[in-house]
């Protein structure tokens, strides 16, 4: 058994698999293993990873279940303590891999640990340097446009970006896998969100370097899937995690956080698909009551809750 599993979903992008999965070829940490799980491309990606790369073990699904759906298969085809979750839209630093099983290792309350992305057509700049979540309802990157040389150290943040992160396999059983009735976006917020809920830490680690392309399976930076898909899973993410209490309290910031959100897109030209995005993500939330995750104990409701605020600061000022 590796010690590590790098998960890899792919959905119609052949285009980015040669660099993707040259970078996974040359790591100087040796002791994992690849699963590309294909989300029932039509662009010839199946046939190219199994001409191209035999090593790699793929798993080839009919339909498009989404980012949550393929990753959560390879984390089921998969025995390793460690998993990583990494796009197929991007290139890895040699010693991505080493690093983050370094980083985690080193911490045993971490959840996750996620990588420094890099913009790929600027080298040099902050694409994300940890997610964070604030008391409007906002989620953010942190340092995105800004110079990499100022984002050297490790820090803890609220959620690692899927896109380039290692989870801790035993803590994934007590979270649960990706909830995959979010399909795509936020759902590494809700999952780094549970983790916390259990009193787990997540952690930015910048040694582990990877070059992001971005929108690699949507696109572009706004569109009418992402904005709809963004609003309702962001209701959904708040449903799940916080109780009715901490939403009650929530509700003055989260109802203008929603507002000034609604302008924004309205100006954007996507005003209808953000506010019907919101309205199907109370319909979600109400069909899956059941899902609603408790914390292990109420001071982390309140430990959260002053991260937030102090996020909502961060967010302000940067």
């Amino acid at each position: 058994m590796c010690k590590v599993s790098v998960i890899i979903p792919n959905y119609n992008g052949k285009r980015y698999l040669k660099d993707c999965l040259e970078a996974m070829k040359v790591q100087s940490f040796r002791d994992f293993e690849v699963l590309l799980i294909d989300n029932g491309s039509q662009d010839g990606s199946q046939e190219y990873v199994e001409k191209a790369y035999p090593w790699v073990r793929l798993i080839a699904l009919k339909e498009n279940t989404g980012f949550c759906g393929a990753v959560n298969e390879g984390i089921r085809n998969s025995s390793s303590p460690y998993v990583i979750l990494l796009n197929n839209d991007t290139i890895a630093d040699k010693d991505f891999v080493g690093e983050l099983i370094r980083a985690i290792e080193e911490k045993p309350r971490a959840f996750s640990c996620q990588g420094k992305l890099l913009q790929m057509k600027n080298k040099d700049k902050i694409d994300d340097a940890g997610n964070y979540y604030c008391a409007l309802g906002w989620a953010f990157a942190d340092g995105k446009g800004k110079q990499e040389k100022a984002y050297e150290r490790e820090k803890k943040i609220f959620a690692s970006c899927a896109g380039a992160a290692v989870y801790r396999r035993e803590l994934l059983d007590k979270t649960g896998l990706f909830d995959e009735e979010h399909f795509a976006y936020l759902e590494d917020m809700d999952i780094g969100y549970r983790g916390k809920l259990l009193g787990y830490e997540n952690w930015f680690c910048p040694k582990a370097k990877v070059l992001h392309v971005g929108s690699g399976t949507t696109g572009s930076r706004y569109n009418l899937f992402k904005v709809r898909y963004s609003s309702r899973n962001n209701v959904y993410l708040i449903y799940k995690n916080m109780p009715l209490l901490q939403i009650i309290w929530n509700s003055p910031l989260l109802l203008l956080g929603f507002a000034v959100k609604t302008a924004f897109f309205t100006v954007k030209g996507f005003g209808r698909e953000y506010v019907a995005g919101l309205k199907n993500g109370v319909t979600i939330s109400l069909k899956n009551r059941r899902k609603k995750f408790r914390a292990d104990s109420p001071l982390q409701y309140l430990k959260i809750q002053m991260e937030l605020y102090r996020n909502l600061g961060k967010f302000l000022m940067k």
